[in-house]
């Protein structure tokens, strides 16, 4: 019988919920197809009409929790926002605050920081990851541009050292709760943490003016 759109749909949604779940309990490296098929019940035939090999499968499982956070950045980004900080500032709490509250994300996000081993085997998820990092910067440099224009962050900011910082510090904040989740509260630190970042934006000399020159 052919299956119609939403039953292919909802098949591939359980393929990328068991991949979740095995590469979570065993490691990106040690997960085969056929784990995930016996996970989710199916054959390999099953998977492979829906993902061309395991690393399809990773990337599939990451899309579908980045995708929600890029319609949220999106309205920071747009070029009719008025208060394009504070949706900044909305995002960045969401995206911490989900983590506490959404299992699934926070599986995902174990999975990237505790248990995908980057080899020669596994180096188009590292390509896949340096692309994220990418397009996330690309995100951060037009909100923070819109928020210099609505003089809601100083001319001087140099924004490469803005957008690194924000890297740092989100992964950072977000990786070390993940390895020691009972130290803090990540839910309600969160707005702390995005206010400190911002305020070190409006205030902070060293992240104004040109990047230093390589001596």
């Amino acid at each position: 019988m052919r299956r119609t759109k939403a039953e292919a749909q909802e098949t591939r949604e359980q393929i990328l919920d068991a991949a979740e779940r095995v590469f979570h309990e065993k490691g990106v490296s040690r997960t085969s197809l056929n784990d995930i098929a016996g996970a989710a019940g199916f054959t390999r035939g099953a998977i492979y009409w829906h993902f061309k090999n395991k690393h399809d499968v990773f990337a599939a499982m990451l899309e579908r929790k980045r995708l929600p956070l890029e319609a949220l950045a999106q309205r920071a980004e747009h070029p009719e926002e008025k208060d394009p900080l504070g949706r900044l500032r909305e995002f960045l709490i969401y995206v911490l605050c989900e983590t506490v509250r959404d299992p699934s994300r926070r599986r995902v996000l174990e999975i990237i920081f505790q248990k995908c081993e980057f080899t020669v085997e596994t180096d188009p998820l590292m390509i896949r990851q340096k692309e994220s990092f990418l397009e996330a910067s690309k995100s951060m440099r037009i909100i923070l541009g819109r928020a210099i224009e609505r003089g809601q962050l100083p001319e001087s900011l140099n924004i490469e050292r803005a957008v690194t910082l924000l890297h740092v510090q989100v992964c950072g904040l977000l990786y070390v709760w993940l390895l020691v989740p009972e130290t803090f509260d990540l839910e309600q630190e969160a707005a702390h943490h995005v206010d400190c970042y911002l305020n070190t934006l409006k205030l902070c000399p060293s992240i104004s003016g040109c990047p230093d020159s390589p001596s």
